[in-house]
């Protein structure tokens, strides 16, 4: 029905608590207004393109679709136009008193309650984010026509509990919204907060509505002082007003294109618009999905991670958008924290979205995209370091260490994960290996994947603990990385090869070793019994045992640990996390053939409770210590026992 008497109607009792809810509760930044007011015009001229197809009549021969933003410092006022569907009277009554109308205790419970149904339904109606126009405005004017009335109709709120509602005079279809700004929401002393400021509009526009795909247009005037024959200002000939009309938007989603049609130019242009980058990506996954979910999705791996990437607080960089509009940066809940150097977007008709578009309700859906976007990733890097290694070795070389903390917290995609991860090792030079290209190389009869954990390569290298190995020709998996150990714990074994490190527990090398060693080295152990558990007693506290080694073969002593105990190099990562001290059950063992232990034997057998004697066993010990790395528990008796020794031996 069209009226001509200005009508002033009230809210209902709840609308000022919804308005504060709208204002102070759902909206964390207030430029969202202007990304809600666009959205809303885009979807009233894609309402007329729909309808259009059936009724050309409703274009009214107008099918220049287009968005207008027009500032006006004078008036202090920003209008947003466009030439959308529209509405008549009774469509603004039902439109923008959805909430007045609905305005009830179970009605404001579906809002604050983010998991409730499909809040689609709910953004889709003009008046809900409408309303957070009053954000920044004390008063909000609409003018408004539906094709084919006759009238238009005016309807004006300051929030304050009532609106009033009127038919007007409009020449043409569509919807128009005066924003009367308060006062410092137009204010040049907070450019940000500045909504009539062009630059700030334009900056807006960009970041939120980029690509909605109707044109964003801003009018303004512009004054011009006139200028000499030399071009020079005249200052006191009064100013020429020009309106100058500029695009903001880009329109066209580059996601949106198939892949064929998008060159490697525009999708690197594209990572460094959206994302501030100076340099291309180093890899670009894109894939359209439809089903049960539909959703485009544009990933990028970037070339460098950040200089505090694996210092701070993980960020997804993960981009969501619905319908081309933009919802919100760096989600972190859609894939998992290994993967957070992912930049990039996704774009889905169907995410369910609360009431402000800021914050997505988890759903099913929303987790069988994450779900699809951590395997799509995987199946990339697994390509790339098939075909084309080089590349993939310089992704590791950035973002190695996120791999390796997802094989320990990704329990899922671990065996997925473990064909990712790479290596040094002994036998590879400078290169480095894959845990499958190691077991290809393994011995005839090796049954383990020897690993060997330092600060540096040089460090494990020099290792006493390598000697038999390094003899045997057995490679050996360097672990250089504090997040190595967790991982080939967390693996525990490849494939039926269970890891073994070379420092702990016995080597395992059954199969490998020959028999008449393993006797030799039982026979030793018998044989010196009474010396192994003096040398214990002498320790006592420090070792939990002494043993004769197999696994040396010119250095006299190593320190390794119990079969089921931490690493000694996992005690010092552990201690440096939590200064609360793990410590690892330590194992001395001695090399039988050294001069050393020759000298232990007689000592032993001359006095065993010889000072001397003593002093060669705590002497073996810090050894032992510092060629894992440790330092001896008293640095300063350690040095005197070493002065005292080489002046003994001086004196022979």
């Amino acid at each position: 029905m069209t009226e001509t008497i200005k009508e002033t109607r009230e809210f209902q009792t709840e609308t000022k608590q919804l308005l504060d809810l709208m204002i102070h509760s759902i909206y964390t930044s207030r430029e969202i207004f202007l990304r809600e007011l666009i959205s809303n015009a885009s979807d009233a001229i894609d309402k007329i393109r729909f309808e259009s197809l059936t009724d050309q009549s409703l274009l009214e021969g107008n099918t220049n679709f287009e968005i207008i933003l027009l500032p006006d410092e004078a008036s202090k006022t920003l209008t947003i136009s466009d030439n959308g569907m529209g509405m008549t009277y009774d469509e603004v009554i039902e439109n923008l008193g959805t909430i007045a109308k609905s305005g009830t205790k179970a009605f404001l419970e579906k809002l604050k309650d983010t998991g409730a149904g499909s809040a689609n339904d709910l953004i889709g109606q003009f008046g809900v984010g409408f309303y957070s126009a009053f954000m920044v405005a004390k008063k909000v004017t609409v003018i408004t026509r539906a094709p084919g009335q006759a009238k238009g109709v005016r309807w004006e709120s300051s929030g304050d509990g009532t609106y009033t509602i009127e038919a007007c005079n409009k020449e043409s279809r569509g919807t128009t919204i005066i924003l009367s700004l308060t006062e410092e929401h137009c204010s040049s002393e907070q450019p940000a907060e500045n909504f009539l400021d062009r630059y700030t509009l334009q900056k807006l526009v960009k970041k939120y509505s980029d690509y909605i795909r109707y044109p964003i247009k801003m009018s303004f005037i512009k004054e011009e002082k006139p200028r000499d024959a030399e071009g020079q200002v005249i200052e006191n000939a009064p100013s020429t007003q020009t309106t100058e009309v500029r695009t903001l938007n880009s329109m066209t989603p580059l996601w949106t294109k198939n892949k064929n049609e998008i060159t490697k130019e525009e999708y690197h242009q594209l990572y460094k618009n959206l994302f501030h980058s100076w340099d291309d990506p180093l890899e670009v996954i894109h894939s359209k999905v439809e089903g049960v979910v539909e959703y485009t999705t544009l990933l990028f791996i970037p070339s460098h991670a950040p200089f505090d990437f694996y210092n701070r607080e993980s960020t997804t960089g993960i981009q969501l958008y619905s319908r081309n509009v933009f919802i919100m940066d760096n989600y972190k809940d859609l894939i998992p924290d290994y993967l957070s150097f992912v930049r990039g977007l996704v774009d889905s008709p169907d995410f369910s979205l609360n009431i402000s578009r800021e914050l997505l309700q988890h759903s099913s859906q929303l987790k069988k995209v994450g779900k699809n976007l951590e395997k799509s990733i995987l199946k990339s890097l697994e390509s790339m370091l098939t075909k084309e290694r080089s590349k993939y070795e310089t992704f590791w070389k950035e973002y190695g260490r996120a791999i390796k903390s997802g094989v320990y917290s990704d329990f899922q995609n671990r065996e997925k994960l473990q064909e990712l991860l790479l290596f040094p090792s002994s036998q590879a030079n400078d290169q480095l290996t894959t845990i499958a290209e190691y077991v290809s190389r393994m011995h005839e009869g090796q049954n383990y994947i020897y690993y060997a954990a330092g600060k540096d390569r040089s460090s494990v290298e020099r290792l006493p603990q390598m000697e038999l190995l390094k003899e045997k020709g057995i490679e050996v998996l360097y672990l250089l990385d504090r997040v190595d150990e967790f991982a080939i714990d967390a693996l525990h074994e490849y494939k039926g090869k269970r890891f073994q490190s070379i420092s702990k527990g016995d080597l395992k090398l059954d199969g490998i070793n020959d028999a008449d060693a393993d006797q030799e080295t039982d026979k030793l152990a018998k044989e010196n019994e009474s010396l192994l558990k003096a040398i214990k007693e002498q320790l006592d506290g420090k070792v939990a045992d002494v043993k004769i080694s197999n696994r040396l073969k010119s250095s006299p002593v190593c320190l390794v640990s119990g079969e089921n105990s931490i690493s000694l190099s996992m005690e010092q990562i552990l201690s440096e996390i939590d200064k609360t001290p793990y410590k690892a059950q330590r194992i001395l063992e001695l090399n039988p053939h050294h001069k050393i232990f020759t000298v232990l034997q007689k000592h032993y057998q001359k006095d065993p409770s010889s000072e001397a004697f003593k002093d060669y066993c705590e002497l073996l010990h810090g050894q032992a210590l510092l060629l894992e790395g440790l330092i001896p528990e008293d640095p300063v008796n350690f040095a005197e026992k070493i002065a005292v020794l080489m002046a003994h031996s001086s004196d022979k």
